[in-house]
């Protein structure tokens, strides 16, 4: 049996392969995990230095609080926020997050660049700092 197409059949299946396998091998050269800075005098001050939940929740599930946090407070009116521990906040990117997260560029800047992430926060809410 010949094979009439044999070099475009082998490249059709390497540029395959290549492309299955990019997600496995794109990651490998990038850097470690950005460790974030919650050096702020906001931080500084509090006695009990803890977020409004346990850090791996709020590394794994922030999106998608912030994302129920703005329909219960925007489309709702729902503008409170009671922590698994019983303690209330608001419901404000503004007024709680960045109360103490305020230096953008060390906390949220960080890991958002670092996964490549885009969040539209920004196209709503004043930037830290950026306003006095």
């Amino acid at each position: 049996m010949k094979l009439y197409n044999k070099g475009y059949i082998i490249a059709g299946i390497v540029v395959f392969i290549i492309l299955i396998t990019f997600p496995l091998w794109y990651g490998k050269g990038k850097s470690s995990p950005p460790t974030l800075s919650l050096d702020t005098p906001a931080i500084a001050q509090l006695k009990d230095k803890r977020c409004i939940e346990e850090k791996s929740f709020m590394r794994e599930n922030h999106m998608k609080l912030l994302g129920t946090w703005r329909d219960e407070a925007v489309r709702e009116g729902n503008r409170l926020y009671t922590a698994r521990d019983g303690r209330v906040f608001e419901k404000s990117l503004s007024g709680t997050c960045l109360e103490c997260h305020s230096n953008k560029e060390q906390f949220c800047d960080r890991c958002h660049n670092y996964v490549g992430a885009q969040p539209t926060c920004w196209s709503c809410h004043i930037i830290p700092g950026e306003v006095k």
